[in-house]
This record gives structure tokens, sequence and C-alpha cells, in this order.
């Protein structure tokens, strides 16, 4: 199973709390549960309604973020792309193996499909 990871980042590679103002986004490519590829890309500028659709555009099929707005929420469903809240501000390797085994317990799962 193939997926596309988006987790918004410092320039640390660590869970940026604040989904709409972060400076990065990693975007983790997964091939059997097991990450192939990692790339760290700045987003455009902040407005409403923007980041969902480009990181659907990017080709993301899951989102971990810390929190969010419902609004980007249903933009995110609306283009098919699983969003997971309450992420630990942890690195995007540590991040996603736990995502991959089940291991976080996310405060909420927003899946549209």
């Amino acid at each position: 199973m193939k997926k596309k990871i988006a987790i918004p980042v410092d320039e640390n590679g660590i869970l940026d709390g604040h989904f709409g103002h972060c400076k990065f986004f990693a975007l983790i490519d997964v091939e059997d549960d097991k990450i192939v590829s990692e790339e760290k890309v700045t987003p455009p500028p902040h407005e409403p309604g923007v980041l969902p659709k480009w990181l659907a555009e990017k080709g993301a099929t899951d989102v971990l973020a810390g929190g969010m707005g419902h609004k980007a929420i249903q933009i995110f469903n609306y283009n098919k792309v699983n969003v997971f809240v309450g992420a630990p501000q942890l690195s995007t390797t540590e991040l996603v193996k736990g995502f991959l085994e089940k291991t976080f317990e996310f405060t909420a799962n927003y899946c549209d499909h």
C-alpha cells in the first residue's frame, strides 16, 4: 500500500503545532509500511483553504498534525485526504513509525473514505 504523509514541521524536522503557520511540510512516501523517501517543502503563504488544496495537489493521502481548524479538515476530506490530529511533537520518522504501527492514539481521525 502506498501513502504520502504530510506533516507540518519546524526547521529541525519536529512536528510544528501551528499547522497553518508552519515553516515547512515534510512529505513522506510510504510503501508497504516502510518509509521510502522524504522531502521538506516550503508551503505557500497562509490563507484560509490554501494548504489543504496545495497538499492534496502534492499527492498527500494522509496528514498528521497537532491541531487543525474544522474548515481545513473539511477541505482535506473533500480532496480525499485523511486527517489525524493530536499528534505528539516528535520527529517525522518517529511520527510516521508510530502512525503505521498504530502505537499513537490521535485525539481524532477525520476520514472521509
